[in-house]
């Protein structure tokens, strides 16, 4: 439910704009934080967006923010999924 009313709202934000939803979003996911590092430090930076990019930005409503935290964590799960797959015999 939370995905499609996202997807309504950027409908109404990218009315003007000449694409779909999924077509903004394939242009946003080329928008990627850079890793920097200084010294025993390190965080992410977000570079200034393509001027599509931009748009679509600015027409969100969205702010993005200079500099992101690092993070080390690694994601993993108790069970791998394989063992709570059904096995299917055809």
């Amino acid at each position: 439910m939370l995905a499609y009313r996202i997807e309504i709202e950027l409908e109404k934000a990218w009315g003007d704009f000449d694409l779909t939803v999924e077509e903004g979003l394939d242009d946003l996911s080329s928008l990627c934080a850079i890793e920097v590092n200084v010294g025993e430090g390190c965080c992410l930076t977000v570079p200034e967006p393509r001027d599509t990019v931009e748009q679509l930005i600015k027409a969100s409503g969205v702010k993005l923010p200079a500099v992101l935290p690092h993070r080390n964590g690694k994601v993993a799960t108790k069970r791998k999924l394989i063992s709570r797959r059904k096995n299917k015999h055809i």
